[in-house]
């Protein structure tokens, strides 16, 4: 099969074996796949993956043990939990501390013709859904992910910083509860798309300070958690979503003095952010895809991710083999 693979360098391979199918799992064919910042990580050295890359898909179920699920059209639940640990026991399989996670650790991810993740990470995308935007149901639900870890009034007053695909989709989630939420970037063109519903967007973070309810940080830089610590209010909630490695200083002493909470935020449930697509069709997830490039261009579409105009990159599956 065609795959894109990273072994100390990013290639693509037309001839990589198929993956066998463990018992109780799915061989999923994949139609499209998503190109997402952990996959550009992993190319620098992040996990010290080596595999197949990618964990952002739709696809069609190919062969599994369960005749209900073949040839339905799915999404998949990145983590795979041990099944035995206090964390998978609570329903948590995504911080066992022996998971394996789609195209990040131990696991061949999905930008290749096929994948394969257990029955009970899949869930079942409906025919109104189409597949651009359910490639997206991974970041989405990481997104919905938010309003499970806080419990809001409804008047609450979010910020939230960092005009990518991770930061415009926290927004936009925040925007189907909130009716004060305001997106903060570098990028006009950017902050220009993101317009959905009530959300506000600016560039500026003057004027701001100490008045946010609640700052999400989705920037990828060590500077964006020093201006949501800023920007947010005593007593309020500083959510963040970049994996950063920084040396910025951070002024814990204004954490402590203002009891401001910091809250980590990573992946979400799948069921949250079909949910939301069922709740919000107008919601423009199609707006984030920049382009679509076949699977044989691969090592293009990861040079064009990387630029600080695009969104989402696409890999589509579908052409000839």
């Amino acid at each position: 099969m065609r795959a894109v693979i990273f072994d100390g360098r990013l290639r693509f391979i037309e001839r990589f074996p198929e993956p066998e199918i463990p018992s109780n799992w799915a061989l999923i064919r994949v139609l499209k796949a998503g190109i997402c910042k952990t996959d550009i990580e992993i190319t620098k050295g992040y996990k010290n993956f080596k595999g197949v890359l990618g964990h952002e898909f739709v696809g069609v179920v190919e062969r599994c043990h369960n005749p209900d699920w073949v040839q339905k059209r799915v999404v998949g639940e990145i983590n795979v939990g041990c099944g035995e640990c206090r964390q998978c026991v609570n329903g948590l399989e995504r911080h066992c501390p022996r998971r394996r996670v789609l195209g990040i650790v131990g696991l061949n991810g999905c930008m290749a013709d096929y994948c394969v993740l257990p029955l009970s990470n899949l869930h079942m995308v409906p025919a109104s859904t189409t597949d651009h935007r359910a490639v997206l149901v991974e970041p989405l639900s990481a997104a919905c992910e938010i309003l499970e870890q806080i419990e809001l009034t409804g008047s609450e007053q979010a910020v939230v910083l960092g005009d990518g695909r991770l930061g415009i989709l926290c927004a936009w989630v925040f925007s189907t509860v909130l009716s004060d939420v305001t997106l903060v970037g570098h990028h006009p063109e950017k902050l220009k798309m993101a317009g959905w519903r009530t959300l506000k967007t600016t560039q500026l973070t003057a004027n701001r300070a100490h008045s946010a309810d609640i700052v999400v940080e989705a920037t990828g830089s060590g500077k964006g958690l020093v201006d949501a610590v800023s920007l947010c209010r005593p007593r309020g909630k500083i959510v963040l979503k970049s994996t950063i490695a920084s040396k910025s200083k951070i002024n814990l002493l204004s954490i402590v003095v203002n009891e401001k909470s910091i809250i980590g935020s990573r992946c979400g449930r799948f069921k949250a952010g079909l949910r939301i697509l069922e709740a919000f069709p107008d919601m423009p997830l199609e707006r984030l895809i920049s382009a679509d490039y076949p699977i044989e261009q691969a090592l293009e579409a990861f040079k064009v991710a990387i630029q600080p105009d695009t969104l989402k990159i696409v890999l589509d599956m579908t052409g000839e083999k």
